[in-house]
């Protein structure tokens, strides 16, 4: 008769488990457009983790496959609206009339797409339609700013990490995507 594991070693395994997400996200995302299929495949392989369900890689390739057709688009969108904000930024560089306002404007426009992304990853399921997904994620980011603001806390510790250490930001994306996971079931269990 095996012994129930501590809550510790409990903990520890789900925070190991999303270090390792983390790598698999890293690699899925190679293909740059592909990011939020990765995480979608990402946070749907933490919750079953954390509802103790099984699941592998081979698991997290499979809803990655069933995530790439939507996730794509998305992933293009998204590129699209980093390079709107690079443009506002050299518009504030240049001393453009207006520019610190588009400027201001359009970062926090890229930071509330990207928590509506993860939002939207966070509760994926193989069938969900991305657009569903992302309106209604858009509806939270801004219904429910605490959580929003976790998650921005979340990628602004990713991106610390690939500053300062650089391969600590692979593993570290794991971590993001289980927050996003957190902050979903959060809202879920607080607005049912």
């Amino acid at each position: 008769m095996r012994a129930k594991p501590s809550v510790f070693a409990e903990r520890f395994a789900v925070f190991a488990e999303c270090l390792l997400t983390g790598v698999w996200i890293a690699v899925a995302s190679l293909g740059v457009v592909t990011y939020p299929a990765a995480f979608a495949a990402g946070a749907r392989h933490l919750r079953r983790r954390t509802g103790q369900v099984g699941g592998g890689l081979r698991e997290f390739v499979t809803d990655f496959r069933a995530a790439l057709p939507g996730g794509l688009l998305v992933g293009l969108a998204g590129w699209g609206a980093v390079a709107a904000a690079w443009l506002d930024v050299q518009a504030v560089r240049a001393g453009l009339p207006g520019g610190p306002l588009v400027g201001a404007v359009g970062l926090f426009a890229v930071i509330g797409l990207a928590v509506a992304g993860l939002r939207a990853a966070a509760v994926w399921a193989p069938g969900d339609r991305w657009r569903t997904l992302l309106a209604a994620a858009g509806r939270r980011t801004v219904l429910d700013p605490g959580g929003s603001f976790l998650l921005v806390g979340g990628a602004v510790l990713v991106v610390c990490s690939a500053l300062f250490i650089a391969p600590l930001a692979v593993p570290v994306l794991g971590a993001l995507a289980a927050a996003a996971v957190a902050v979903e079931e959060r809202h879920r269990r607080r607005h049912g």
